[in-house]
């Protein structure tokens, strides 16, 4: 890989729904409603799907509204009678969200190598900070940002700009950390290093530009961060 790819930034900012933390648990959730719990990953498969589609028509709603009105949905297909109280059991869960167990090491190793760290998300900053709060690396983290600011949803390229105005930096000193090959093609179209997390060991799509960088985990990307 050649250094214009594994070249440290200054920046780093991360995606936070399944980027940073394990919404498996949300799975519960979904059964103890009435609903099976593969339909989670449906679920949020739905409240991106519609968010990005109010961005593409240039709208924009906040997370849980969407969130709660495809959960609706799904109730109402399923045959489930819940009413506000089972959704409210459902977004909740994201309250008690852990971290996937190679975040803590590698946004220390990060913050310790100089890096500054900022995350930007489609969901709300207030979970995002209460998350951080939970595991002990709030400190670390020096803006916790969401789509609120610019009102456009990532891959917006309005969602990525804002991100790297507020951290005072070119678009090329930042990196966008994430899980989603949707967020990273987003990231590289503004002009921020893409850096994928394949947890899973899955394909990345042909359709959306490659990652410039690509590690299993935090830990690993870190370490190639701080030794280029």
């Amino acid at each position: 890989m050649s250094e214009s790819l594994t070249r440290r930034p200054d920046v780093v900012i991360f995606d936070v729904n399944e980027t940073l933390t394990d919404m498996e648990p949300l799975r519960t959730r979904f059964e103890e409603v009435g609903l099976p719990g593969e339909l989670m990953a449906t679920w949020f498969a739905g409240v991106l799907r519609d968010g990005f589609a109010l961005t593409a028509a240039g709208g924009y709603v906040e997370f849980a509204a969407i969130a709660s009105d495809v959960l609706q949905g799904l109730l109402a297909g399923a045959k489930v009678d819940a009413g506000d109280e089972a959704i409210s059991h459902v977004l909740s869960g994201f309250a008690a969200l852990r971290v996937h167990p190679d975040v803590p090491d590698g946004m220390r190793m990060l913050r310790n190598g100089g890096i500054r760290l900022l995350t930007m998300t489609n969901g709300a900053a207030a979970m995002t900070e209460q998350i951080l709060a939970r595991e002990g690396l709030l400190e670390l983290v020096e803006a916790r940002l969401d789509v609120s600011g610019p009102r456009v949803w990532k891959p917006g390229r309005a969602a990525y700009d804002y991100a790297v105005e507020r951290a005072g930096v070119r678009p090329d000193q930042a990196a966008l950390v994430a899980v989603h090959p949707w967020d990273i093609d987003g990231a590289q179209r503004a002009g921020l290093i893409g850096a994928w997390l394949d947890r899973r060991g899955t394909p990345y799509p042909t359709v959306m530009s490659a990652p410039q960088l690509s590690a299993p985990d935090l830990k690993t990307l870190a370490a190639r961060w701080l030794q280029a």
